[in-house]
């Protein structure tokens, strides 16, 4: 295994069988790798709620409360 075979690796930490561990990366490619992660999570939160209807700022505030 080589870590050229895995995008944004820089280093593979296998145990003494050659499974991998640990995957040490770019802190640039990290954050790129968050991001990417949060923006799926709030796609996927929009499509959610989608068809719901718009709360006023107090009708949401009270659905808090209820909470």
């Amino acid at each position: 295994m080589k870590a050229e075979n895995y995008p944004f690796a820089k280093e593979l930490i296998v145990d003494t069988e050659g499974h991998i561990q640990k995957v040490i990366i770019d802190f640039n490619d990290y954050q790129r790798l968050l991001e990417a992660i949060e923006d799926e999570g709030l796609i996927g939160a929009m499509i959610e709620v989608k068809e719901e209807s718009p709360l006023t700022l107090d009708a949401a505030l009270a659905e808090l409360e209820k909470e």
